[in-house]
């Protein structure tokens, strides 16, 4: 199978700072999701799914807790040529600044890449939410016989000024190509597209940051040092050079680029038939396999929630609410709309004695919770009241952010009994 023939590169991101405080001390691929899985695990789990094995992960900032991960999470077999590794960028004689762009990290990676024996090179990016099969892209190029191929995905004159977006010929190849229109523009670059997507208002392609590039030619692009990005320079300026195909993707897609989008994600999920489906066998999302107890529950009226192992919650009420793992939630709180990450760790008894820890990991009682983000190993005390929403001004403190009414409080943070947000 071709799959043997490719080797995939997910790109890290860079300082992650619209996602920011949650990427303060993490990379964007580490970012929790679902209470239990991490950023990277998403294009990580595509790839198996896709049997595609060897992966490389680009990332220069806060990657400690990513190379933890990865290293905790993926294992092959000894008799595998299968990996997932971690490329921070270094300095070498030859490379003595950091990323530039995603271009250039994939350039300053290449002498790792040219031990690996493939044909196709796979791009990926490590803070997108989708499933998809990366076999059928793969065979589409292989058969059209293109030098690069773009995942595309149509979308709407809304959101369609802030993505590149092209136009095909009848072959599906890519003829044009603008890089964020205004929108005065856009009449101009409609596609063909399903019945459903036109439905839809959704009859503008967009690049969806997934690429395939024939080796030789990903080797040959990379030797301009002054092309750093892909999205703005390599792929533009290769369409009147190269044969550039549109494979068009209709499925679930969604860009981790915000806060907002971020929390919108993960609540998401607690639809009755969420966009993103964590319960399909032939679509898993692999992540580190943890030994932690079952979660215990009591008193709690629960409707449209997600809760991961691990947690002890006594809670009055959760609703519309993702409850990340060893979460603790005491007597007579309430939490609506909220993601909760969980903890890195338990606190006992006797630690708590010693210690004289006055405020307990995660949300202690009578809270009420809305609208918010609590990031790892959080201490909120007795009755504080958290209410977000747009009634709220972006601001920030010590302890928490409020992006775009959404109150995110700040890993390991402690908020004290009774304060009000």
């Amino acid at each position: 199978m071709f799959e043997k023939n490719v080797l995939a590169i997910i790109l890290g991101g860079g300082q992650g700072s619209r996602l920011y405080p949650l990427t303060e001390s993490r990379s964007k691929p580490a970012v929790p999701i679902a209470g239990k899985y991490r950023l990277v695990d998403i294009p990580i789990s595509n790839c198996i799914n896709s049997n595609i094995k060897r992966m490389y992960v680009l990332t220069q900032f806060n990657s400690a807790s990513l190379n933890r991960h990865i290293k905790n999470t993926y294992h092959f077999s000894f008799f595998s040529k299968a990996f997932v590794d971690v490329l921070a960028a270094e300095q070498t004689p030859h490379n003595e600044g950091w990323f530039q762009g995603t271009a250039d990290a994939v350039r300053q990676s290449l002498h790792h890449l040219k031990s690996h024996e493939f044909e196709y090179c796979l791009i990926l990016s490590g803070d997108q939410l989708y499933q998809m099969d990366f076999n059928l892209m793969i065979k589409e190029h292989i058969s059209k016989k293109a030098d690069i191929t773009l995942a595309t995905m149509p979308v709407d004159g809304k959101d369609a000024t802030g993505f590149g977006i092209l136009k095909t010929d009848k072959n599906s190849f890519i003829s044009s190509f603008i890089e964020k229109p205004e929108k005065k523009l856009l009449p101009d670059w409609t596609s063909a597209v399903s019945g459903e997507m036109k439905s839809e208002g959704r009859e503008y392609l967009a690049s969806m940051g997934i690429y395939i590039f024939n080796k030789k030619l990903l080797f040959d692009l990379l030797e301009n040092p002054d092309t750093v990005d892909f999205g703005k320079e390599i792929i533009p300026q290769a369409i009147d050079k190269h044969k550039v195909l549109s494979y068009q993707y209709e499925g679930y897609w969604t860009d981790i680029g915000n806060i907002d989008s971020f929390f919108e994600a993960n609540i998401g999920l607690t639809d009755d038939v969420p966009k993103f489906d964590l319960y399909d066998k032939n679509k898993r999302v692999y992540t580190r396999a943890r030994m932690l107890p079952t979660s215990k529950i009591s008193g709690t009226t629960q409707n449209k929630t997600i809760i991961a192992e691990g947690c002890i919650i006594q809670a009055a009420k959760i609703e519309r609410s993702v409850i990340g793992i060893r979460s603790r939630i005491g007597n007579e709180s309430t939490v609506i709309n909220t993601y909760m990450m969980g903890s890195d760790y338990y606190e006992s008894l006797e630690e708590i004695e010693k210690n004289n820890i006055e405020i307990l990991l995660g949300i202690g009682e009578r809270c009420f919770i809305k609208n918010a983000i609590i990031d790892k190993n959080c201490r909120i005390g007795d009755d504080v009241r958290i209410n977000g929403g747009k009634h709220l001004k972006d601001t920030e403190t010590e302890t928490y952010v409020v992006r775009d009414g959404i109150v995110v409080i700040k890993k390991g943070a402690v908020i004290p009994k009774g304060f009000v947000i």
